[in-house]
């Protein structure tokens, strides 16, 4: 399991937080605090990932871009992990776009201080991993929901991982947006979105949704959602199921 939590008020991001007082002495001094502009592409597909941005505010997506075109999501970071995974694996290239889907702040790493340290420090490596492992439920979990969940479950479960890395019940978001994310066409997501709209689980106007019932909205969306937050809670703790806002 992660390292209790240490008492660092200014370190917003759950991975870092759980970091032993040695680990972060060492870390700390290569670290950047950066804006995450909304739309920004942090790193792009078959580009170079050059740096690892551990978010400590708002939600980045990785996003697949097929030949038509047609983009779909496959995975979303928070306050619970980061961006970059290739080089937790000793890679350093990636086959989808990171690009930053509600707007925050991150703390970022250059590549090779991201990899001395992993080098230095088993302690260190070691909830990454975890946090890999956890990802790699989640994009899972996804695939599966995409291929086989009705469109309004689906949507349900998105507006939760959104709730979730907002930290607060309204945030903004537009049906343009999550009909890429969902891999579906406007018209669905909008008779989606009217479904959950009547039963009061939500309310949307304007480009901002609001969560009006989240038990309700949890009763709503498929299992794919508990599984994730279970696997996120079993490898990095009970926190990091509920991201910090």
């Amino acid at each position: 399991m992660a390292h209790p939590t240490q008492h660092r008020p200014s370190v917003r991001n759950g991975l870092l937080a759980a970091l032993s007082p040695e680990d972060w002495a060492h870390l700390e001094p290569h670290l950047e605090r950066v804006e995450l502009p909304f739309d920004q592409t942090i790193h792009a597909a078959g580009g170079p990932v050059d740096a690892v941005f551990f978010v400590e505010t708002g939600m980045v997506s990785l996003i697949v871009t097929l030949e038509d075109g047609e983009q779909v999501e496959a995975g979303v970071a928070g306050s619970e992990g980061l961006v970059g995974l290739p080089l937790v694996y000793g890679n350093s290239h990636s086959v989808t776009d990171a690009r930053v889907q509600m707007e925050g702040t991150a703390l970022r790493i250059e590549a090779a201080a991201f990899r001395a340290e992993m080098d230095r420090s088993a302690a260190f490596r070691a909830p990454l991993l975890r946090y890999a492992l956890a990802f790699h439920a989640q994009v899972s979990l996804t695939a599966a929901c995409n291929a086989r969940h009705a469109v309004e479950n689906r949507l349900a479960r998105w507006l939760l991982i959104a709730h979730d890395r907002a930290g607060q019940d309204e945030f903004p978001m537009t049906h343009e947006f999550i009909s890429m994310m969902l891999g579906v066409r406007r018209p669905s997501v909008t008779i989606a979105a009217g479904i959950l709209h009547k039963a009061g689980l939500i309310h949307y106007a304007r480009g901002r949704m609001e969560i009006l019932d989240q038990p309700g909205l949890e009763a709503a969306s498929c299992e794919c959602y508990h599984i994730v937050r279970h696997e996120f809670a079993r490898l990095l703790g009970p926190g990091a199921a509920t991201p910090p806002g």
